[in-house]
């Protein structure tokens, strides 16, 4: 059973989706919460796998809650989808680099947004490689942006430098894998290991991880 929190504080957003949620087999909303420091709150209460969140709240943004969920030790199973109207949302990248497990539309299909949280709650990443590349190089492109270094990007070896910047570029495993004639489960393990030393929570963060340091 997957555990959803609910993020919005707009009262019919959040009943549709509980609607939705209590109506599929498999999930169960656990709480909810229309500001951002009511979520924290929460969130450290329930223990959600998966929590849906808004980002213009009152208060306490979705930003800022997010980034505290993510830094709580308490929290560290469970993940953040950050909703999302796009055209208009210039925050997405802060998100992610917040910790954001990745984020979706708030016209979502329904069938696409159960998928979206049950990947994120087993551990994936929410966005193929190459949406997730094409989204982020869509806010990056609004400003100049800084190069700041990963603290840890010493740690990488040349090759896993070399593994992190064709993530960034939207690159799945197997395509990685042809363009350094390596198998799939060579490249697999590089990208673990990457996001291991850097602390990436998955593969969203370590697309980020790597437009800041410039290795994209």
């Amino acid at each position: 059973m997957i555990t959803v929190m609910l993020v919005d504080d707009q009262d019919l957003v959040r009943l549709g989706l509980r609607a939705l949620f209590d109506n599929t087999d498999g999930f169960t909303v656990t709480a909810e919460a229309a500001d951002g420091l009511a979520a924290v709150a929460a969130a450290r209460e329930a223990h959600p796998d998966v929590i849906l969140m808004d980002i213009r709240m009152p208060g306490v943004d979705g930003l800022e809650a997010t980034r505290r969920i993510v830094s709580d030790p308490a929290l560290t199973g469970t993940r953040v989808i950050v909703l999302t109207t796009f055209e208009h949302d210039e925050y997405v990248f802060t998100a992610l680099r917040h910790g954001a497990s990745g984020f979706l539309l708030k016209n979502t299909k329904p069938p696409a947004l159960l998928e979206a949280v049950r990947t994120v709650a087993d551990g994936g990443a929410l966005l193929a490689p190459s949406v997730t590349r094409t989204l982020i190089r869509e806010f990056t492109d609004l400003a100049p942006r800084p190069v700041t270094p990963h603290p840890q990007l010493s740690r990488l070896t040349d090759r896993e430098r070399e593994i992190v910047a064709l993530v960034a570029q939207g690159l799945s495993n197997h395509e990685i894998a042809e363009q350094l004639v390596v198998s799939p489960a060579t490249a697999r393990t590089h990208v673990s290991r990457s996001m291991t030393k850097l602390g990436a929570r998955d593969r969203a963060q370590l697309v980020v991880f790597a437009y800041q340091s410039g290795l994209a």
